[in-house]
């Protein structure tokens, strides 16, 4: 058995290291290891995951917040964004700079992509605060770290693929990620506080001050975040609420984003059409992601490799923090090589034995997942935020890595806090029951 599961992980990583899709280097590990090792035909059992895999009615969420990320992200939502928050931050430590972290947090949390939001926010605030005087290096950390939190402020993408192939409630999910995820943008904002005393105004690379704004100014311009608010209130109250399950939350949520596009000014024929092909590009790519990641769960099943990878961690000894940090490295190597999605599927058809043998609960350990993910988007060399950034900025690749340094170790730290505190991704869906 000893030599199928090595077999079987070469094979993985031979597929995954030739440039082959994702799907593709999944389904073929699965037929080659059912074809070589066990008297079985692939071909129903392929039939059968890919069907299974394919119909959950909450999987059906999924391609509708894609949709509706889509829409805003062509809606010109940013622009609006930025304008109403800039007059508040105006004599906060770091000033403009935490329009980088709420904006982003913001906007990612209805785009539900990283890199779309990376860019969209990016293209409007990385010219602003270089001519205002900002440290170049602290905004480009900020604009790509704070970028991520898509993944992690519900409604998320990542939180939908984990609840389906893990089993686990999509709801529960969302609302154990608002805990995280305000945590997190607190720990940016701690931080460029605290650069902003102790190095920025020194060396005069803080941004100049913005001068006096009437609080009537303030209060109009303010008006321009009441959509975006309305929308993300609306899709999580409903959810939390429970007048409506997270897929139909998600179909109200594209008619809304519509209509806020529309109102924009942001919203036509050639917009719609766009959104909508791009919407069904990326949830076909999902889907078949997924697909390929329930056949290679069945043949890892038969292996026995996910079992026996857990009865020698547990034969270990290793305590809970011990084979978290582990498991942390693990992941952030292969996070290196992997797109979000296939790192959260990977590694639920192989380890989730081990960490159901460790006791840990599985929306925590659900939402330690993504942020693992999140770090990944700032990792050389598939960092797809590192990629956005250096498009919009010129710079190199390594630069732009050292200047998210900062931000990397800060979700080391919230992973930290969570462990210490599991309440914090775990109270509200206890509360909420």
């Amino acid at each position: 058995m000893l030599m199928i599961s090595l077999a079987t992980l070469v094979a993985l990583a031979v597929l995954l290291g030739s440039g082959v899709w994702i799907a593709y280097a999944l389904l073929g590990t699965g037929w080659l290891v059912l074809t070589l090792f066990f008297p079985l035909a692939p071909g129903p059992i392929l039939a059968s995951d890919f069907w299974g895999a394919s119909y959950g009615w909450d999987l059906t969420a999924l391609p509708m917040f894609v949709w509706m990320g889509e829409i805003l992200f062509r809606s010109g939502l940013a622009n609006n964004m930025f304008r109403a928050l800039s007059p508040w931050l105006g004599r906060l430590p770091g000033r403009l700079l935490h329009s980088n972290i709420i904006g982003s947090g913001l906007f990612a949390a209805v785009c539900g992509s990283s890199a779309a939001t990376c860019a969209t926010v990016g293209k409007m605030t990385l010219p602003e605060l270089k001519s205002r005087g900002y440290d170049e290096k602290l905004a480009i950390g900020t604009l790509a770290s704070a970028s991520t939190l898509g993944l992690l402020i519900p409604p998320s993408i990542m939180m939908i693929v984990y609840g389906v192939v893990t089993e686990q409630s999509i709801s529960r999910l969302f609302i154990a990620g608002v805990g995280p995820g305000l945590m997190l943008l607190g720990l940016f904002m701690a931080y460029v506080i605290g650069w902003s005393l102790l190095v920025g105004e020194r060396n005069g690379v803080a941004g100049r001050h913005e001068g006096h704004i009437p609080l009537g100014a303030k209060l109009r311009g303010s008006l321009e975040l009441l959509p975006l608010l309305a929308l993300i209130g609306g899709i999580l109250g409903s959810i939390y609420g429970g007048l409506a399950s997270p897929t139909e939350a998600a179909a109200s949520g594209v008619v809304l984003s519509m209509l806020i596009a529309r109102a924009n000014g942001h919203f036509d024929w050639p917009i719609f059409k766009d959104a909508l092909f791009a919407a069904v590009r990326t949830s076909c790519m999902i889907a078949f992601i997924i697909a390929g990641a329930s056949f290679l769960s069945s043949a890892m099943s038969f292996t026995q490799l996910p079992m026996d990878l857990a009865e020698q961690i547990g034969a270990m000894g290793l305590s809970p923090a011990a084979l978290l940090i582990v498991l942390t490295l693990f992941l952030l190597v292969l996070g290196c090589f992997l797109d979000g999605i296939s790192l959260i599927l990977l590694v639920t058809s192989i380890i989730m034995p081990v960490i159901q043998t460790a006791g840990f609960d599985l929306i925590w350990f659900g939402i330690y997942l993504v942020i693992v993910v999140e770090m990944s988007q700032i990792t050389p060399p598939v960092g797809f935020n590192l990629f956005v950034i250096q498009s919009l900025t010129g710079r190199d690749i390594m630069a732009i890595t050292r200047a998210t340094i900062p931000f990397f170790l800060l979700m080391l730290v919230a992973i930290a806090l969570m462990y210490a505190f599991p309440g914090i991704a775990t109270w509200l869906p206890q509360a909420m029951n």
